[in-house]
């Protein structure tokens, strides 16, 4: 950590006796196997997981006496080097993740808390590609305890994420999430999601207990859209409008109470009201569209719409919220706000697991783990959410 330390590591020649894979050989090599003490790697994948590598290199120069050695493209290389060796230590992936047997889980230990995962992605700007971005996939699993025990316990919060369409192994990753935090195959889990179906994948398989259900944020972001066109066929037909406007608020109403098959025929009554204003109004085709977008939407994803209304009445989870935040914090604090810098695939997926890692207070245990000696303390305190 602080700074630069040349060794005289002479190259020795290997004695003709035996046949030897290399001519020559250096002694020190087997005793320092990396070129970065593990403390300053430590430093360098912790500071660069929370600010850019250019901040994260001040910070290291304004606190540590290291030399001008130290450059952003070397903070880069070993955060990534980090994130590389965390990748080579994650397991196969499996088609499914439940353990054991059904007549083997009523043997099982009553679970203590219950979980809830939510799952939603966000955008980056494309290296190679200027003018498009890519997705990239944050969640967050919650274990909550009951607050009616003597012994108030504090929530266990994880976050993930990942590359979508660089990941091969999400469910391996989600996995691993959730069996730090010690899930039992008789534990209840809620997984919330958009309803796209590579999340939804995602979620399948991971446990007997587990339900999965249809964020309605999401929904509502949709019947949000329906309301503005409501309000512009008020401006053009008073009363109509108004009508229309009011078979929105029933059509959410149903959705809000899981009856799907009452909100499909809501849907075909506002296709037919919405008729007269082929002619008069502007942003006809685009109502239509919406419409017709909300539609296939539900019908989708119509086993996963419960009734909100019961849920939310009973402090069941029915919305992602939770997880917008998580987005926010994962993916817009470190690659988009106030940062004009683009990402490869590569670099992000990387740099991603580094960063959930000292969120969730695991990267000093990690290091930990691989270094035995290293002096930091075991663990950190997370970032709040």
């Amino acid at each position: 950590m602080f700074g630069t330390f040349k060794f005289y590591s002479p190259r020795l020649e290997h004695c003709d006796c035996k046949r030897r894979k290399t001519a020559s050989f250096r002694p020190l090599s087997a005793l320092l196997t990396e070129p970065v003490a593990p403390e300053l790697l430590y430093m360098e994948a912790k500071w660069s997981s929370l600010v850019s590598y250019g901040l994260s290199l001040d910070a290291l120069q304004d606190f540590l006496p290291i030399d001008l050695h130290l450059d952003v493209k070397t903070v880069r290389y070993d955060t990534l080097k980090v994130a590389k060796r965390l990748e080579a230590e994650l397991g196969d992936e499996q088609a499914s993740f439940i353990e054991g047997e059904p007549r083997d889980w009523d043997l099982l230990p009553p679970p203590e808390g219950v979980f809830k995962v939510g799952i939603d992605g966000g955008y980056v700007r494309n290296w190679f590609d200027k003018k498009h971005k890519f997705e990239v996939i944050v969640g967050k699993s919650i274990l909550s305890f009951d607050e009616s025990e003597e012994e108030e316990k504090t929530p266990s919060l994880k976050r993930f994420g990942f590359v979508q369409t660089l990941e091969t192994k999400s469910k391996r990753r989600l996995y691993e999430v959730l069996h730090s935090q010690d899930l039992q195959m008789n534990q209840e889990i809620t997984f919330l999601s958009d309803g796209d179906d590579t999340l939804r994948q995602l979620q399948l398989e991971m446990s007997p207990n587990a339900i999965h259900i249809l964020d309605w944020w999401h929904v509502t972001m949709r019947l949000t859209v329906l309301g503005q066109y409501g309000k512009g066929l008020v401006q053009c037909e008073a009363v109509l409008g108004e009508a229309i406007c009011d078979q929105i608020e029933r059509l959410k109403w149903s959705l809000w109470h899981g009856q799907v098959d009452k909100a499909l025929g809501k849907i075909d009554d506002l296709e037919s009201s919405i008729e007269p204003f082929s002619e008069t109004y502007a942003r006809y085709a685009g109502l239509v569209k919406a419409l017709s977008q909300l539609r296939t939407y539900i019908e989708n994803n119509r086993h996963l719409i419960p009734n909100y209304g019961e849920r939310y009445r009973n402090g069941e989870p029915i919305a992602t919220g939770f997880v917008e935040s998580t987005v926010n914090e994962v993916v817009s604090k470190r690659f988009c706000k106030k940062q004009q810098m683009s990402w490869s695939k590569e670099g992000a997926h990387l740099l991603l697991q580094t960063r959930v890692r000292v969120l969730n207070g695991e990267l000093a245990g990690i290091f930990k783990g691989w270094y035995p000696d290293l002096d930091i303390k075991a663990e950190e305190i997370p970032i709040a959410a």
